[in-house]
């Protein structure tokens, strides 16, 4: 099992108690995350080396994921598992599935890459690398279908963790903190270069709130001690005097606990949607990346509630959009218009129903019938 950052970490780790649950004796190796390793992951090397994003950013360290993919792939040839699960990372994952199907292991990739929305031809080459894929949105399954690869929508496992009601005050007291102020959460992603990106335009525009709102109080939560290091030496540098308390994995909190978040575009914007919270989503990222980027996706949204909704229900500000004032004045608009909050509240509830899924349980079994599928091919 081979997860890339932190959601597919946290994804890793449900899908280990579930087949743990089945199969107590499981051993289960690859790389992961803090969560995954607690599930019970026996983590190779460092998930770190995995965490990056963009076009153009992993070309330089191109060399360096060569190499641990090439020690990851003998490594199972040596150790050859009954099934591979690569979870999302697929710039990764897929050509390492590839070569490990080649060579005879069941292959699974667990989060459809957003082949739907851009380098829609990459669907050639994960019709070679996998045995099943699992989708955790609907829209994703019917993509595959249409493209004859095997795929199995389970939805969203958040959905089902996530209450539909989530309770606001009660995150609140188990954070520590007022249950009568207004907080907006600063949530600028979970990888080094979403920090370089984000933290300015968030930290800048948390200021002008304050001007306009000046009993407003803001809360930020990080993966790791390392996001967290970094996103505080921006805090200093740019407005150590802004009313904001610091938490370190305490995302989901952060989110129940708050009024409006800001937040980057990802797996982030789900999780806000399911919490029932207005956001603003914003997104920067190199400009020679974003020119890349601009010729290839297919998608007129960035935000999984925006695409999940088909329209633009919450505001999205990407690139040269992503600028103090327009952030603050989005921020501003959901705290002085609560009765638009409401029915925003309202459409989140509804799609939040849409993607209740399947049991962990269905995931695993699907997961054995892979395993004994190709069993039976090899062994006939």
């Amino acid at each position: 099992m081979l997860a890339g950052e932190a959601s597919g970490d946290l994804l890793g780790a449900e899908l280990i108690h579930a087949l743990r649950d089945q199969y107590p004796h499981a051993q289960i190796e690859g790389i992961g995350g803090p969560a995954m390793i607690a599930a019970g992951c026996v983590s190779l090397f460092d998930i770190e080396r995995l965490n990056v994003m963009g076009l153009i950013e992993p070309i330089f360290r191109l060399p360096d994921l060569i190499r641990l993919r090439k020690n990851v792939y003998h490594y199972f040839l040596q150790h050859r598992p009954d099934v591979f699960i690569g979870i999302d990372a697929p710039d990764f994952n897929l050509g390492l599935e590839s070569k490990l199907r080649h060579a005879g292991i069941p292959v699974i990739h667990y989060v459809s890459p957003s082949v739907w929305a851009w380098r829609q031809y990459r669907v050639r080459k994960i019709a070679k690398a996998v045995d099943l894929m699992l989708t955790l949105l609907p829209f994703e399954a019917k993509f595959y279908e249409r493209n004859q690869v095997p795929v199995r929508y389970v939805g969203h496992p958040l959905a089902d963790q996530i209450p539909i009601q989530p309770d606001k005050f009660a995150a609140r007291r188990a954070l520590c903190i007022d249950e009568h102020v207004t907080y907006i959460a600063l949530l600028p992603g979970s990888r080094q270069q979403e920090i370089r990106y984000m933290a300015q335009p968030f930290l800048l525009a948390a200021q002008q709130i304050l001007i306009q709102k000046p009993n407003v109080r803001f809360i930020t939560s990080h993966t790791n001690e390392q996001r967290y290091q970094e996103f505080y030496e921006y805090y200093r540098q740019i407005s150590p005097n802004l009313p904001l308390e610091f938490f370190t994995r305490r995302s989901h909190d952060v989110m129940a606990a708050a009024d409006v978040v800001m937040v980057t575009s990802g797996t982030a914007t789900l999780e806000t949607m399911l919490y029932k919270k207005p956001m603003v989503i914003a997104y920067r990222m190199s400009r020679l990346t974003y020119q890349l980027a601009k010729l290839l996706v297919k998608t007129p949204y960035v935000g999984l509630p925006n695409l999940l909704a088909n329209s633009e229900i919450v505001p999205e500000l990407i690139q040269d959009a992503v600028k103090p004032e327009i952030i603050a004045q989005q921020v501003l608009h959901f705290l002085n218009h609560p009765d638009e909050v409401r029915v925003l509240e309202n459409k989140f509830t509804e799609l939040h129903r849409g993607l209740l899924g399947i049991s962990a349980n269905c995931i695993s079994a699907a997961i054995l019938d892979v395993v004994k599928k190709k069993s039976k091919i090899e062994f006939a």
